[in-house]
């Protein structure tokens, strides 16, 4: 399949930096890809689900509106050439890694054969705990790849590492 033609199912998480999404959505369109969001429902609290169907010109997944469950978490992980998850909270990082599948994003990637990529984002001192590197860790070793985070300024207004990769650089990421 051409590089151009990736399909790729975004999973949001709750964080903040999911007001970031939608410029991953637009640059992944933009460059010829076709995308399909899933939210977790603290993420619909941070980005309209709208906006990012306008943008993906798909609806959003959810598991509770039964129009869209043909493109539930089995047909999804199907289709998807790569799974990525950005934001990924560490709430998210700690259930994925035990292996939970509470709800259509982590039903998803337990479902697929495609690649898995997150993008963690959260504050320092929750990236830098020992839970979270062991559990970031631990998805490494089921073979999902963990892009990010950055040093930078965060949501808290302290500079260090847990800050989502910029979106242009998510988008090279899930192209290359």
């Amino acid at each position: 399949m051409a590089k151009s033609a990736r399909r790729v199912a975004l999973g949001v998480t709750g964080s903040i930096a999911a007001f970031k999404t939608a410029a991953i959505v637009r640059g992944l369109v933009k460059r010829g890809a076709e995308v399909r969001c899933i939210l977790t429902p603290n993420a619909a609290r941070f980005v309209a689900p709208l906006s990012l169907a306008v943008l993906s010109r798909h609806a959003v997944a959810d598991v509770a509106d039964p129009s869209l469950w043909e493109m539930a978490h089995l047909s999804l992980a199907s289709w998807a050439d790569l799974v990525l998850v950005a934001p990924a909270t560490a709430d998210f990082l700690a259930r994925l890694a035990a292996g939970r599948a509470e709800g259509l994003l982590d039903g998803l990637i337990l479902s697929t054969r495609a690649t898995v990529a997150v993008c963690p984002a959260m504050d320092a001192e929750m990236w830098e705990h020992p839970a979270t590197q062991a559990n970031a860790a631990r998805l490494r070793d089921y073979g999902y790849q963990v892009w990010g985070p950055a040093r930078g300024e965060l949501a808290s207004g302290k500079v260090g590492m847990g800050r989502l990769l910029e979106p242009e650089e998510i988008v090279r990421l899930a192209l290359k």
